[in-house]
C-alpha cells in the first residue's frame, strides 16, 4: 500500500521566516525548518506555496496509517506500507511498526525521522525515509499491479477491487485533502477506481479496501 503525494513534510524553506512559522517553532523548542508543516498553525505562511491546498495535513497521514497498521493483514506481516511525500520523499514502514495513537507523540515521531533519515528502537530500524520519486519507489517495490483509488476512477466497489488485488499488487491511496493524483502519479496506475460517490478520507479508504482484501483471505 502507497499512500501517495502525501501531506506529510517539513517547513518548506521559503517560508522558515514567516512570523507563523517561527512563533510555533519557538514553542515546540524546535528550528523552524525542523517541524512539520500543518495548516492548524501555519495558514497564512502557506499562502505563499504552490499546490497550497494538498499540504499540511500530517494528521490525515496519522490517521491513515493507524487504520492500516492495527489491522490483521499488517500484523501478519501480509502489508507493506510506503508515504510517497508531495515532497518527493519516500518513507518505508518496516515489520510490526507501532505507531502512537497520540497525535503529538506521531507528530514528534515524524519530525525524528526527517531529521535523522531513520528511526530505530535498539538496534532494529522501524521506519526511514529517502530522497525518491514515485516511479523510483515503484521500480523498487516492482508491483504486478498498480491499482489507484480516487473520485475521479471508474465506478465501482471495495468488494469488487479487492477481488482484483493479489499478493504482489500495490494500492495507491491518496494522503491528501483535496484535489487530485499529479500526472506522476496516475500516469504510473495501470487501473483507477472509485468506491463511492462521496469524497472518502484515505483513512475510510483504506479501511473499506483492507476488510474486504481480510474477507477474501479469511483471516
Amino acid at each position: 500500500m502507497i499512500i501517495a503525494d502525501a501531506a506529510l513534510e517539513t517547513v518548506p524553506k521559503v517560508i522558515t521566516k514567516h512570523p507563523a512559522v517561527v512563533k510555533h517553532a519557538s514553542k515546540k523548542g524546535k528550528p523552524p525548518h525542523e517541524i512539520l508543516l500543518d495548516r492548524s498553525y501555519h495558514h497564512a505562511a502557506m499562502l505563499k506555496l504552490d499546490n497550497a491546498g494538498k499540504r499540511g495535513r500530517p494528521d490525515l497521514i496519522h490517521f491513515a496509517l493507524l487504520e492500516a497498521t492495527l489491522i490483521p493483514l499488517y500484523q501478519k506481516n501480509m502489508l507493506t506500507i510506503y508515504v510517497h511525500t508531495i515532497a518527493g520523499k519516500a518513507i518505508f514502514l518496516h515489520e510490526n511498526v507501532r505507531l502512537p495513537k497520540s497525535y503529538f507523540r506521531f507528530e514528534g515521531l515524524m519530525e525524528e525521522l526527517f531529521k535523522e533519515g531513520k528511526v530505530k528502537s535498539e538496534d532494529k530500524v522501524l521506519m526511514e525515509v529517502k530522497d525518491m520519486l514515485f516511479e523510483d519507489l515503484l521500480n523498487v517495490i516492482k508491483p504486478t499491479k498498480v491499482i489507484g483509488l480516487s473520485r475521479t476512477g471508474a465506478k465501482s466497489n471495495a468488494e469488487t477491487v479487492a477481488r482484483s488485488i493479489d499478493n504482489k499488487s500495490a494500492i495507491v491511496i491518496g494522503g491528501f485533502p483535496r484535489s487530485h493524483f499529479p500526472s506522476t502519479v496516475s500516469e504510473k496506475l495501470d487501473c483507477l477506481y472509485s468506491i463511492s460517490e462521496y469524497s472518502l478520507e484515505a483513512h475510510v479508504v483504506i479501511a473499506r479496501i483492507l476488510y474486504e482484501y481480510e474477507k477474501l483471505l479469511d483471516i
